[in-house]
């Protein structure tokens, strides 16, 4: 199978997506064979020959297999696949003479026989037990084995029973290896459709080559189709989650960009070019207001100014000298300074007093008004 590359590959290198186009459209098969080869035609005839000799292999392999698992009592449990064997064999003289002629098998070889093959049925010649205890060693042994066989020993094997009465025994060893391959083949077919009834799943068997053929093919399929999902889901992570992953740095980049790249850098340092510049006009304000205070207070405007200060805290003082002399006057007249305030203090007659002198006295200057106005009319006239 040619391996399959990934998408994003193909499209980052356009000339290597264009060789792998024509490698797999011109030059190779899918199987990852060449298409002009000149040697097809030998290869094909070596492929056959080695499909030929798969198959004798396998045809040898089942029928060892077959004759290994043979079970005399099964065949004659079941008469509809296999026949009973006694109908193909000769008579019972038959038998007898048989028996008459077996040679007898060693001890442990007779126990392997008891213990793999049931002998309860006496229908079957012992003959037939030797025979399929016999045979599937003489059918697995390597080309070795057998080249070291003399033409004697091959002949004796041959002229010794039970292989010397292999031919009148053919008949029950076919039907034997038929049901046990007959058996293998309902087992394929059970697992090949396990929905199939049971009483129909014998119909099946003519169709399992097909069925295997197609499995293998729908086998291949899914390899294939499983690598390209695979190739398809790395093509989606990168593509999806790896482009978001990198989406995400980026704005992760600018952010930092943002707070500390040469933007941020260049308002940092107009901000603390601006601070630095008001803290400068903030002290040439200062040096201003200093320089002001020293060209407007000389020393002798300061020396004015402390004297106009004495001056005030002197009439201060007088002042408050002169709200004592009054506060003790006006206590003479009986009004005191709680008095005046509304507080009531004081003596209420002597106050009562004063006021009505204060209301005839100015009754009466009201009336020396009037009287100057009239002397001052009557001087005119």
């Amino acid at each position: 199978m040619i391996p399959l590359v990934e998408d994003a590959v193909l499209q980052n290198n356009p000339g290597f997506a264009a060789l792998y186009n024509t490698l797999t459209t011109v030059i190779l098969n899918p199987d990852a064979s060449t298409k002009n080869d000149p040697a097809a035609k030998e290869r094909n005839a070596v492929r056959k020959e080695l499909d030929e000799y798969r198959q004798n292999a396998a045809k040898q392999h089942l029928l060892t297999h077959a004759i290994t698992t043979a079970n005399p009592s099964n065949s004659q449990n079941n008469p509809i696949d296999n026949p009973k064997p006694t109908s193909l064999l000769p008579a019972a003289s038959s038998r007898r003479a048989a028996k008459s002629q077996q040679i007898p098998l060693p001890q442990s070889r007779r126990d392997r026989a008891s213990s793999s093959i049931s002998t309860d049925d006496d229908s079957l010649p012992p003959a037939l037990h030797d025979l399929l205890i016999l045979l599937p060693p003489l059918l697995s042994t390597s080309q070795s084995t057998t080249s070291s066989l003399s033409p004697e020993s091959a002949s004796l094997l041959l002229s010794t029973p039970p292989l010397s009465l292999f031919p009148s025994l053919l008949p029950p060893l076919a039907a034997l290896v038929s049901s046990s391959l007959h058996s293998s083949a309902v087992h394929l077919a059970r697992i090949a459709n396990p929905t199939t009834n049971p009483s129909f799943i014998h119909r099946t068997i003519p169709s399992l080559p097909a069925y295997v053929a197609s499995l293998t093919t729908a086998i291949a399929d899914l390899k294939a189709s499983i690598t390209r999902a695979r190739l398809a889901a790395t093509t989606t992570l990168t593509t999806g989650l790896l482009s978001r992953g990198t989406q995400a740095l980026l704005y992760l980049l600018r952010t930092l960009e943002a707070k500390h790249g040469a933007i941020a850098r260049s308002l940092e340092f107009r901000a603390a070019e601006v601070a630095l510049t008001a803290q400068r006009q903030e002290k040439e304000a200062e040096l201003g207001l200093w320089q002001a205070r020293r060209d407007t207070y000389t020393e002798d405007a300061v020396r004015a100014l402390r004297n106009y200060a004495g001056h005030l805290r002197d009439g201060q003082a007088r002042l408050r000298e002169k709200v004592r002399s009054l506060r003790a006057e006006l206590e003479g007249y009986g009004v005191t300074a709680a008095a005046t305030g509304g507080g009531g203090g004081g003596d209420r007659n002597k106050e009562r007093t004063m006021r009505e002198m204060a209301k005839v006295y100015k009754e009466m200057m009201k009336q020396v008004e009037e009287v100057r106005v009239d002397l001052e009319r009557l001087g005119r006239a």
